[in-house]
């Protein structure tokens, strides 16, 4: 099923502001919480949705590119966020808690008893960073996608604690200040009455448990700074400067929290024939005098290896041929563009003495005046030709 459009999804302009889109974030996320929709797949998926939606407009980068390029900025099947693809809900509540956590209508999700209070004792760190590389691609690779293993440094989880931080089992404990939920609530008396504010406990950071000893190899952190290779699938089409989002593929997060995402930047490496414009490809063909006074058959380089073309005799220099469906696909899409063959009659620069008579003898000849017949195209009619 096509995905929905972010904004659509939270019913916001593209020119809403950060905190217009936040709050309304926050309105659909509300209205679909699973604590107030228990059991209701339909809910649970509209959440994520709008989780996954709120993730990529909340952040400048990522919705200048969903803007630009819609959901095809950030690769087949990975819209731009982590959610839609299976993510869990502590996921999305240790990214984006703080939106539920410290709501000023006080235990709005029942008590503590739902998801609203168990959430927050989960024995989850931070999360980690987001990271962003680089990744060159050459026109025959962009042309079909391709699969890539690149070799990432940043933070992984470490090996000996299993992301924990402790040295061993007993050395994690329950916060003795929040008693496990990562929350302290408080409650003031208003002339209203009594109002209930709920905050992140400042003794585990809202983690609901402790590290009483640390492991000697991560020193308490549950990450340590490392190597992976990533796979990474490459869809067909894809530009300079696109971006590419795997979900959870960063940073480490500390003690266990959730790691962050790896930013692919899309970068072209120059080929020596071809030039690229959009999904088309444009060469330039030089031809000799004779070549377009008699005309011949040639083989020019494409995207997909070489192709013959056949010059008609009387070719004229700036003469463009099109070979229809040899450029670029679309990405995500069914469209593709053509390869442009832009013709230069080549004039030599020295001749000899008697290259010389010979071109004066043709000079004079009528063949060789300049006579452009009614059927030959401007050159603003071919580049409208071209774009057409």
């Amino acid at each position: 099923m096509a995905k929905r459009d972010y904004y659509e999804i939270l019913g916001v302009s593209k020119s809403a502001t950060a905190e217009e889109i936040k709050k309304a974030y926050r309105k659909v996320a509300m209205q679909f919480h699973p604590d107030r929709n228990p059991g209701d797949k339909d809910a649970e998926e509209r959440f994520k949705e709008a989780a996954e939606a709120y993730e990529v407009l909340s952040d400048v980068d990522k919705k200048a590119k969903y803007d630009r390029y819609g959901h095809a900025a950030f690769g087949p099947g990975t819209g731009g966020g982590n959610y839609g693809g299976g993510m869990n809900m502590d996921d999305i509540f240790s990214q984006f808690g703080d939106i539920f956590g410290d709501d000023i209508f006080g235990n709005f999700f029942g008590g503590g008893g739902g998801r609203g209070g168990a959430r927050t004792g989960r024995p989850r760190g931070a999360r980690g960073s987001n990271l962003r590389v680089k990744l060159k691609l050459t026109f025959e690779e962009i042309a079909k996608g391709v699969n890539k293993n690149i070799k990432v440094k940043k933070y992984v989880s470490c090996n000996v604690c299993t992301g924990t931080g402790a040295k061993d089992k007993n050395g994690i404990q329950t916060c003795g200040t929040c008693g496990g939920n990562g929350q302290v609530r408080k409650v003031t008396n208003t002339f209203l009455g009594q109002m209930q504010t709920v905050t992140t406990c400042p003794n585990c950071n809202g983690e609901g448990s402790v590290v009483t000893a640390k492991c000697g190899n991560c020193k308490g952190e549950g990450r340590v700074f490392g190597e992976e290779t990533v796979s990474i699938d490459i869809p067909a089409g894809v530009q300079e400067g696109m971006q590419l989002s795997l979900g959870a593929r960063g940073n480490a997060g500390e003690r266990g929290g959730a790691s962050g995402d790896l930013i692919i930047l899309i970068e072209e490496e120059p080929n020596k024939d071809l030039q690229r414009d959009g999904l088309n490809v444009a060469f330039e063909l030089h031809l000799t005098f004779p070549e377009a006074v008699f005309g011949t058959q040639i083989e020019v380089p494409t995207i997909d290896g070489r192709a013959k073309i056949k010059i008609p005799p009387g070719t004229q220099s700036g003469k463009i041929f099109r070979l229809k469906g040899k450029g670029f696909p679309e990405v995500n899409g069914y469209n593709k563009g053509d390869q442009l063959i832009h013709v230069n009659v080549w004039t030599p620069q020295a001749v000899s003495d008697e290259e010389h008579a010979m071109l004066e003898k043709l000079g004079q000849s009528p063949n060789f005046q300049p006579q452009p017949g009614k059927n030959e195209k401007s050159f603003f009619d071919k580049v409208k030709e071209v774009f057409s």
